[in-house]
């Protein structure tokens, strides 16, 4: 496959074409990973809800025809099996996120940039938490490599895609607050 075409990559996938599904795994992993992590799931919470949207699309490979939409219905797919891992679990606590961030380095060399870029990631995140629920899931799923387009983001947080823009706006506003009254 030169150029990515979701349908002809499902429809590959379904006639067992292993480079085809490695394709869709490719394109859709970060909007699955930012899906799952939208819902302040731990690593593994997270990789069991990675897990079981793939397998999700394994068994209806065969069924969903138009690859165009693939991408909101893998979303919507994270969604539900994020929702259904917190009911499952009993909790809705989010992954201490200060320990997995304060473990990343500066690639600069010098010991006290590590420690002061450390710290303003501790902030932000604790920042990030300090939020409503809809714009923490938001800014935590649009903080993935790739960011998902509005329609993947819509599709994974239940909302309307012309709310993204919005309300993406007036949560960043919310973030510049948090972090001005905390640096």
């Amino acid at each position: 496959m030169t150029t990515f075409d979701p349908t002809i990559a499902l429809i590959e996938a379904a006639d067992g074409d292993q480079r085809a599904w490695d394709a869709l795994v490719t394109r859709y992993s970060g909007l699955v990973w930012a899906t799952a992590r939208s819902f302040r799931l731990g690593d593994a919470d997270a990789a069991d809800v990675f897990q079981a949207t793939w397998f999700r699309l394994v068994e209806k490979l065969h069924q969903i025809r138009d690859g165009a939409g693939l991408g909101a219905w893998l979303a919507t797919t994270a969604r539900n099996e994020a929702i259904d891992m917190l009911r499952r679990r009993g909790r809705e606590s989010p992954a201490d996120l200060d320990d997995h961030m304060s473990v990343i380095r500066s690639t600069s060399g010098l010991p006290e940039e590590s420690v002061l870029r450390a710290e303003e990631e501790r902030l932000l995140w604790q920042a990030i938490r300090r939020l409503p629920g809809r714009c923490s899931r938001l800014l935590r799923a649009m903080g993935t490599d790739p960011v998902p387009t509005y329609a993947e983001l819509a599709a994974a947080l239940d909302v309307p895609v012309g709310s993204i823009g919005p309300t993406r706006a007036r949560c960043l506003g919310q973030l510049r607050t948090l972090m001005a009254a905390a640096l």
